[in-house]
Protein backbone atom coordinates (compact mmCIF):
# COMPACT_ATOMS: atom_id res chain seq x y z
CA UNK A 1 0.00 0.00 0.00
CA UNK A 2 1.14 3.41 -0.58
CA UNK A 3 1.82 6.09 1.11
CA UNK A 4 -0.75 9.08 1.35
CA UNK A 5 0.53 12.54 1.80
CA UNK A 6 -2.12 15.17 2.59
CA UNK A 7 0.31 18.38 2.96
CA UNK A 8 3.88 18.85 1.79
CA UNK A 9 5.57 21.86 2.21
CA UNK A 10 8.76 24.32 2.91
CA UNK A 11 7.83 23.66 7.08
CA UNK A 12 6.22 20.37 7.24
CA UNK A 13 4.96 16.95 6.00
CA UNK A 14 1.94 15.10 6.51
CA UNK A 15 1.42 11.62 5.40
CA UNK A 16 -0.80 8.92 6.39
CA UNK A 17 1.71 7.69 8.63
CA UNK A 18 3.74 10.01 9.82
CA UNK A 19 3.42 14.14 11.00
CA UNK A 20 6.97 15.89 10.05
CA UNK A 21 7.87 19.46 11.38
CA UNK A 22 10.89 20.61 9.45
CA UNK A 23 13.01 22.11 11.85
CA UNK A 24 16.40 21.97 12.68
CA UNK A 25 16.42 19.07 13.76
CA UNK A 26 13.32 17.65 12.62
CA UNK A 27 10.42 16.51 14.82
CA UNK A 28 8.76 13.44 13.22
CA UNK A 29 5.30 12.26 15.16
CA UNK A 30 3.59 8.90 14.14
CA UNK A 31 -0.31 10.03 13.53
CA UNK A 32 -1.49 6.89 15.21
CA UNK A 33 0.53 7.81 18.49
CA UNK A 34 -1.08 11.60 18.41
CA UNK A 35 -3.59 12.01 21.18
CA UNK A 36 -5.52 14.88 22.00
CA UNK A 37 -4.27 17.40 19.48
CA UNK A 38 -5.59 20.83 19.79
CA UNK A 39 -5.03 24.37 18.87
CA UNK A 40 -3.38 27.42 20.19
CA UNK A 41 -3.04 30.76 19.96
CA UNK A 42 -0.34 33.37 21.38
CA UNK A 43 1.45 36.57 21.02
CA UNK A 44 5.16 35.84 19.27
CA UNK A 45 7.64 37.28 21.96
CA UNK A 46 7.45 40.94 21.94
CA UNK A 47 10.48 43.69 22.21
CA UNK A 48 12.42 42.14 24.55
CA UNK A 49 14.23 45.50 25.64
CA UNK A 50 11.63 48.16 25.67
CA UNK A 51 9.64 47.38 28.51
CA UNK A 52 13.04 47.35 31.21
CA UNK A 53 13.71 50.68 29.71
CA UNK A 54 10.98 52.38 30.26
CA UNK A 55 10.88 51.35 33.73
CA UNK A 56 14.46 51.89 34.47
CA UNK A 57 13.84 55.02 32.92
CA UNK A 58 10.66 56.04 34.99
CA UNK A 59 12.64 55.13 38.09
CA UNK A 60 15.18 57.41 37.22
CA UNK A 61 13.02 60.30 36.61
CA UNK A 62 10.88 59.58 39.86
CA UNK A 63 14.47 60.13 41.74
CA UNK A 64 15.60 63.14 39.91
CA UNK A 65 12.26 64.94 39.38
CA UNK A 66 12.74 67.04 41.97
CA UNK A 67 16.51 67.86 41.34
CA UNK A 68 14.97 69.21 38.05
CA UNK A 69 15.29 72.83 37.46
CA UNK A 70 14.34 73.89 33.79
CA UNK A 71 11.07 72.95 31.60
CA UNK A 72 13.30 71.12 28.80
CA UNK A 73 14.40 69.25 31.25
CA UNK A 74 10.61 68.16 32.15
CA UNK A 75 10.00 67.45 28.72
CA UNK A 76 13.38 65.25 28.33
CA UNK A 77 12.21 63.30 31.35
CA UNK A 78 8.46 62.83 30.18
CA UNK A 79 10.19 61.70 26.13
CA UNK A 80 12.28 59.37 27.88
CA UNK A 81 9.52 58.05 29.62
CA UNK A 82 6.77 58.11 27.08
CA UNK A 83 8.93 56.61 24.29
CA UNK A 84 10.07 53.14 25.28
CA UNK A 85 6.57 52.56 26.25
CA UNK A 86 5.66 53.30 22.97
CA UNK A 87 7.79 51.28 21.15
CA UNK A 88 6.39 48.56 23.66
CA UNK A 89 2.99 48.62 22.89
CA UNK A 90 3.56 49.27 19.33
CA UNK A 91 5.87 46.33 19.07
CA UNK A 92 3.84 44.18 20.87
CA UNK A 93 0.31 45.08 18.87
CA UNK A 94 2.27 44.30 15.59
CA UNK A 95 3.93 41.41 16.66
CA UNK A 96 2.08 38.29 14.43
CA UNK A 97 -0.14 35.76 16.39
CA UNK A 98 1.67 32.49 16.73
CA UNK A 99 -0.62 29.63 16.39
CA UNK A 100 0.47 25.95 17.83
CA UNK A 101 -1.09 22.51 17.64
CA UNK A 102 -0.70 20.59 21.10
CA UNK A 103 -0.77 17.13 21.32
CA UNK A 104 -0.77 13.94 23.52
CA UNK A 105 2.39 11.62 21.84
CA UNK A 106 3.14 8.91 23.80
CA UNK A 107 2.07 9.98 27.22
CA UNK A 108 4.03 13.43 26.88
CA UNK A 109 2.56 16.65 26.04
CA UNK A 110 4.37 18.55 23.37
CA UNK A 111 3.88 21.04 21.19
CA UNK A 112 4.24 19.45 17.18
CA UNK A 113 3.60 22.58 15.13
CA UNK A 114 3.66 26.41 15.28
CA UNK A 115 3.70 29.12 12.45
CA UNK A 116 2.70 32.83 12.39
CA UNK A 117 1.43 32.09 9.43
CA UNK A 118 -2.02 32.05 9.84
CA UNK A 119 -2.78 30.56 6.05
CA UNK A 120 0.01 27.82 5.93
CA UNK A 121 -1.02 26.38 9.83
CA UNK A 122 -4.64 25.97 8.85
CA UNK A 123 -3.61 24.17 5.77
CA UNK A 124 -1.59 21.85 7.90
CA UNK A 125 -3.63 21.78 10.78
CA UNK A 126 -6.36 20.61 8.43
CA UNK A 127 -4.32 17.94 6.96
CA UNK A 128 -3.00 16.32 10.23
CA UNK A 129 -6.96 16.10 11.20
CA UNK A 130 -8.06 14.45 7.74
CA UNK A 131 -4.71 12.22 8.41
CA UNK A 132 -6.15 11.44 12.11
CA UNK A 133 -9.15 10.50 10.74
CA UNK A 134 -8.28 8.46 7.55
CA UNK A 135 -5.74 6.22 10.58
CA UNK A 136 -8.75 5.01 12.77
CA UNK A 137 -10.54 2.08 11.60
CA UNK A 138 -14.08 1.81 10.89
CA UNK A 139 -15.18 -0.15 13.38
CA UNK A 140 -13.47 2.47 16.19
CA UNK A 141 -14.90 5.65 14.03
CA UNK A 142 -18.44 4.78 14.79
CA UNK A 143 -17.80 3.07 17.81
CA UNK A 144 -19.34 -0.49 16.47
CA UNK A 145 -18.52 -4.00 18.41
CA UNK A 146 -18.15 -6.78 16.29
CA UNK A 147 -20.89 -9.25 16.28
Amino acid sequence: MSTRTYYRGTDAVVTDERFVWLTSPAKMFVVSDLHNVGLACSNARPHRYAAPIAGVTLILAAATWTTLDHPVAYVLGVLSITIPCTAAAISRRFQPRRRELHATYRGHEVIIYTSTDERVFNQVSRALRRSMEAARSPARKYNLAAA
